[in-house]
């Protein structure tokens, strides 16, 4: 017979393998995008999207929300996708150019439609961010609230340089590239990298910089704007310029924290945003 000691050494053990294995991952057909992964957690009424960072998938980008989520949000099914050419959604080959994050919005929207939840809240992180700042600036009707962090509405010359120069990831250190070369394998994520900065740089040069300043100035749900206060990834300038133009949007800012703050600070993140979107 196990003792005290025992038993809670083997449920420390499994509970978070039972934890992990309370999600589903399929594919869903989406029209003009091929076959979506993606993973669901939860049974609520309520619908979660959570859309990831560059080159990011459901799993690498929200392990710790898929995992936490669903009991603090026991109302909503969380959904996180992997984007069109990223993660398993592949095929199709990842194509950018200048219409990219629209044309993952209107993804996004398609396949939330698809899995006939055609009304949603948004967790998006980074480039999620601003896939997730259009999504909801073009489809009001669609978007019931909306959470971002790591994320601007243009691209400034600073940004641009420094973008270039992390361009070649054989200067990254191996920490740093291992968990998409696992996704991808080296040669491959050493490619799309370099397409997705060449990408973001073509925003500066050929359309100011602009993102989705147009879609921000529309956004009607509510919002809940993150950020680490040390994100080296992101100007300083752009939560001021988001708060300006959302004015109504709740913040809150993690003073030590970079550009994964829900990774780094994932409890007391997850504890933020499950509020949020409970109210």
């Amino acid at each position: 017979m196990l003792s005290g000691t025992q038993l809670g050494r083997l449920a420390s053990r499994l509970i978070p393998r039972v934890a992990r294995s309370l999600h589903t991952e399929r594919k869903v057909k989406v029209q003009g995008s091929g076959d979506l992964h993606i993973v669901e957690c939860g049974n609520g009424s309520h619908s979660l999207l959570l859309m990831p960072g560059a080159l990011g998938s459901a799993w690498t980008d929200f392990k710790p929300q898929i995992e936490q989520l669903p009991k603090l949000l026991p109302d909503h099914t969380i959904i996180a996708w992997d984007p069109p050419g990223y993660g398993k959604s592949i095929p199709p080959q990842r194509k950018f150019g200048l219409e990219f994050y629209r044309e993952d919005a209107e993804a996004a929207l398609k396949l939330m439609r698809a899995l006939n939840r055609p009304k949603f809240s948004i967790l998006g992180w980074s480039d999620g961010g601003i896939t997730a700042l259009i999504l909801a600036g073009r489809h009001a009707d669609a978007v019931d609230k909306l959470a971002i962090w790591g994320a601007g509405a243009y691209l400034i010359e600073a940004e641009v340089k420094a973008l270039q120069a992390i361009r070649d990831v054989a200067t990254w250190s191996p920490r740093m590239r291992e968990p998409m070369e696992k996704v991808y394998g080296v040669e491959r994520f050493a490619q799309l990298w370099a397409e997705w900065v060449d990408a973001a740089c073509d925003f500066y040069a050929q359309r100011d910089g602009d993102f989705c300043r147009t879609e921000v100035q529309q956004v009607q749900a509510p919002t809940f704007i993150l950020h680490g206060k040390k994100d080296p990834m992101i100007a300083a300038e752009h939560v001021p310029w988001l708060r300006e133009r959302l004015p109504q949007a709740r913040y809150h800012e993690f003073p030590e924290g970079k550009h994964n703050i829900h990774l780094r600070y994932a409890e007391e993140f997850n504890k933020l945003v499950s509020d949020f979107f409970k109210e």
